[in-house]
């Protein structure tokens, strides 16, 4: 026989070989599977969501560390009560109500010890019969509209935990109404990658058998869609779209058949729900008798009817008779005539009895009114005199009366003037936020102006260090949010390289100043040898010295003045750029002057750090000093190694920038 779950099938019916596929993430349906276990039914556990803790989880633990700020706290499911309270160990105030979406967040508070019936715990109603109930944000905020009425959150802060992303629904009515909304995340939803068997029984699934699919979110049959069309063919996808799903919402149901499913099947939400669902999906088939009526109980009562059935036969009709008059022996009845005038005696004696006590009762009750009426004179007197003391007393009572209601209405003065002085207080700290915030503002847009004109990085790193200690006195969420930016700035000030630009610029005038004492390649001096008659050496010596005949060292040192002397007639010369030849000396003064433009171009993008256009400037110069002047001088060479000296130091011209600290500040002053 199956499991008692609401609507299971009557025992003559069964479930055949059924499947459920649940998508919520892993270790969240429990008592679910155990349910279908229960009763019979296949479970695949194939999760479509998984849920990670949250990367900075800085701001959760700053606005759970300071929940007096907050009117109310809302946790949009229980993930995000599971992973708050992971990370808080302060103790829950009884005063601050805790808004939560359905019975599963309310089960999730009780088992970190906030129950509904110590706490202020508001949630959509749950009946378990009613099947028109919303746990959905809709249905969440009409019970808190329901509890604390919408205009008890005008002005008060009110914190929503959820995951990474999620509907703003709640928190854009709770806006409407009038509270200062701030969220933040525990948890981030991820994508998991199923396991290799767990493909394989999809697989199996998908080929024909039963089976059900339950999705609990939007966002996980967004996930079965995009990993279907991963990991399944295109008739596995065909019979996915037209497999059965059951989900626990309307907007669930949307999503899926915008998606393409064609069969959804909406359950409301809650376990007992789902399973009425899942059981009703189950496609049901008649058992077959046993062919053995010991083992069949229903055939055995049948046989056993029609047994007793057979052995007495019913009349078509009856005749109804008289009742037997009843037995009397004759030896009671002479027992009954002997006792009679012991009877009568009994009777006399019980009448005397009777009048002695009426008569001593009689007396009694004189006896008792007249102390009743001693008690009477006695009250009367007493009543009088209370009524004296009563009259004091409320006289007492008015003077009383006056003087309290002149001790309320000092209250309700005292009262008034605590409220407007609660409302200064906040609208005082609201005012010095800001205020910190727009010299905080002033001071990091002043230091960026001076960075991009000065480049003086000291004086900027300066700037946000003491915009840093200022918001160091400030516990507002936005506060943290703009110290972390500027922290980040701060670092890339200090990574930020050191560049000498004034030895860079004094290279570059140097340079400047060579320019015209510079040889072109057409103008390169040419030395002329000097003809000279060559000395003769002793050649009888040189013979004696060396060995040689006396003709052989004439002759040597003949053919050795002559090629002297021709070698002072000719001078060869290479030139890679035939143009460089062609420019005259008129041209040579525009080539100058405009090496001169580019060298000067470059001293202004170096002192401005321009990066781009001082690397174009210098390229150009290089190049036209090697092109059009001689490389073989001494002075070109000493202007291209001083181009080179600062091509090389401008990798480190460009400075770092203050953008992430003065789009934290714009970031805060929209938000406001």
């Amino acid at each position: 026989m199956a499991a008692d779950i609401p609507g299971n099938a009557s025992s003559s019916v069964g479930k055949a070989a059924f499947t459920v596929v649940i998508t919520r993430p892993a270790g969240q349906s429990n008592e679910l599977i155990a349910q279908l276990a229960a009763a019979g039914i296949a479970v695949l556990d194939f999760p479509l969501i998984d849920i990670a803790p949250v990367t900075d989880d800085a701001p959760l633990r700053v606005a759970l560390a300071s929940l007096e700020r907050y009117a109310l706290v809302v946790f949009v499911s229980p993930n995000a009560v599971d992973h708050a309270f992971a990370r808080s160990d302060a103790i829950w105030p009884h005063a601050l109500p805790i808004g939560v979406v359905g019975p599963g967040s309310v089960q999730a508070l009780a088992r970190h010890g906030v129950t509904a019936l110590a706490y202020n715990v508001i949630s959509p109603p749950s009946e378990p019969d009613d099947e028109t109930a919303r746990f959905d944000s809709e249905g969440l905020f009409a019970a808190i509209d329901t509890a604390l009425g919408g205009a008890s959150l005008e002005g008060k802060r009110v914190l929503i935990v959820r995951g990474d992303g999620g509907r703003e629904w709640l928190a854009d009515r709770l806006r409407e109404a009038g509270a200062e909304v701030e969220t933040v995340a525990a948890y981030r939803r991820l994508v998991p990658e199923p396991s290799i068997g767990g493909w394989e029984r999809v697989h199996a699934l998908l080929a024909g058998a039963p089976h059900a699919w339950l999705l609990t979110s939007s966002e996980g049959v967004r996930n079965l869609h995009e990993l279907a069309q991963e990991h399944l063919t295109a008739g596995e996808i065909a019979q996915l779209k037209h497999a059965n799903l059951i989900t626990p919402h309307p907007r669930i149901a949307q999503t899926a058949r915008a998606l393409g499913f064609d069969s959804i099947t909406v359950s409301g939400a809650g376990d007992d729900r789902i399973a009425r669902a899942l059981l009703a999906a189950v496609p049901t088939v008649v058992q077959p008798v046993p062919s053995n009526p010991a083992h069949s109980p229903a055939k055995s009562r049948m046989t056993e009817t029609n047994a007793s059935t057979n052995a007495s036969p019913q009349p078509a009709a009856t005749t109804a008779l008289p009742p037997n008059p009843p037995f009397t022996p004759y030896e009671a009845q002479k027992r009954r005539s002997a006792s009679g005038p012991l009877l009568w005696f009994v009777v006399v004696i019980i009448a005397c009895a009777a009048g002695v006590g009426g008569y001593a009762l009689n007396r009694k009750v004189e006896r008792t009114q007249q102390q009743l009426a001693q008690r009477q004179q006695a009250n009367d007197a007493q009543t009088n005199e209370l009524r004296t003391k009563t009259d004091q007393a409320l006289a007492t009572v008015h003077q009383s009366d006056a003087q309290v209601a002149q001790l309320e209405g000092k209250l309700a003065d005292a009262q008034t003037a605590q409220q407007a002085l609660q409302q200064q207080y906040t609208d005082l700290a609201r005012n010095r936020d800001d205020w910190t915030m727009a010299e905080v503002g002033q001071m990091l847009s002043a230091a960026s102006q001076q960075l991009q004109l000065t480049g003086n990085t000291q004086l900027a790193l300066f700037a946000l260090q003491s915009a840093d200690t200022r918001l160091a006195a400030s516990d507002s969420p936005q506060a943290v949010t703009v110290r972390k930016a500027i922290a980040q700035d701060i670092d890339k000030l200090k990574a930020a390289p050191s560049t000498d630009l004034t030895g860079m610029a004094i290279k570059l005038d140097n340079a400047i100043d060579q320019v015209d004492n510079l040889p072109l390649s057409g103008e390169a001096p040419i030395a002329h040898a000097t003809p000279k008659a060559a000395t003769w050496a002793d050649t009888a010596k040189v013979a004696a010295a060396t060995g040689e005949p006396r003709w052989k060292v004439w002759w040597r040192e003949v053919t050795t003045g002559i090629g002297q002397q021709l070698t002072s007639l000719v001078q060869v010369r290479r030139i890679d750029n035939a143009d460089a030849m062609l420019v005259t000396p008129d041209q040579g003064y525009f080539v100058r002057e405009n090496l001169k433009l580019r060298l000067l171009s470059a001293r202004l993008a170096l002192l401005s750090r321009n990066q781009t256009t001082l690397k174009s400037d210098l390229q150009a110069a290089q190049a036209a000093l090697t092109r059009y002047f001689d490389n073989t001088s001494k002075k070109t060479q000493t202007v291209i190694d001083l181009v080179k000296q600062v091509d090389a130091g401008s990798a480190a011209v460009e400075l770092p920038n203050l953008n992430t600290s003065l789009q934290a500040v714009n970031q805060y002053r929209s938000r406001g």
